[in-house]
Formats: structure tokens, sequence, C-alpha cells
């Protein structure tokens, strides 16, 4: 059974950085698609980012040059760097994986960016 776990949230202010981190059981993360999602409060949760089995990422425009993911394949944990956060960037934060079709998420973790 896969499944997923987020880390690495916190409070951080405007212009700060944070590193979150996603472990799995019950699935390589080199050999899939790993997403990183979040949701602010009364939005729907929305893509931030995703890095392929094969390294090649993409990232929403809201993030994109501030954020980064990688990927660490001896420890098997998928991290996302995030830079000169915003206010706007609060919300809880998922790592997401599909395998045969079932979407597996994590428990989240909240970045909570404010002075």
């Amino acid at each position: 059974q896969v499944q997923l776990v987020e880390s690495g949230g916190g409070l951080v202010h405007p212009g700060g950085s944070l590193r979150l981190s996603c472990a799995a059981s019950g699935i390589i993360f080199s050999s899939v698609t790993t997403g990183w999602y979040r949701q602010a409060p009364g939005k729907e949760r929305e893509l931030v980012g995703s890095i392929t089995s094969g390294f090649s990422s993409n990232y929403a425009d809201s993030v994109k040059g501030r954020f980064t993911i990688l990927r660490n394949n001896a420890k098997n944990l998928v991290y996302l760097q995030m830079n000169s956060l915003r206010p706007e960037d609060t919300a809880v934060y998922y790592c997401n994986v599909v395998v045969l079709s079932q979407d597996y998420w994590g428990q989240g973790t909240q970045v909570t960016v404010s002075s």
C-alpha cells in the first residue's frame, strides 16, 4: 500500500524559505511522477509543480523561479524547495502520486507566510 508523508511546513516571514519533504512507503519515487499541490483556505487544491521519473519538472506560473522540486533517489524522498515566499503561498501543501490510475495523497503540511 502506498503511503505518503509530508513534513517541513511552518511559519515563515515573507521573503523567507522553506523546504518541504515527502516520504513514501510502498512506492519508489523514481518510477513515477510526483506532484506537489497546495490548498489555501476557501480555495480549490492547485498543482504547484511536478517531477517525472526522468527528473523533468514543471511549475505553476505563480511559483516559477521561486520553487524547485528535487528528488533524492537514494533516500526515496521528494522535496519542494520554496524561496522568496509570499503571503499568498500560505496553504496546506500535499504530495501526490498516481499509481495504476489511483491517486495517493499525504496528510499535508501547513505553510504560513506572515510577518
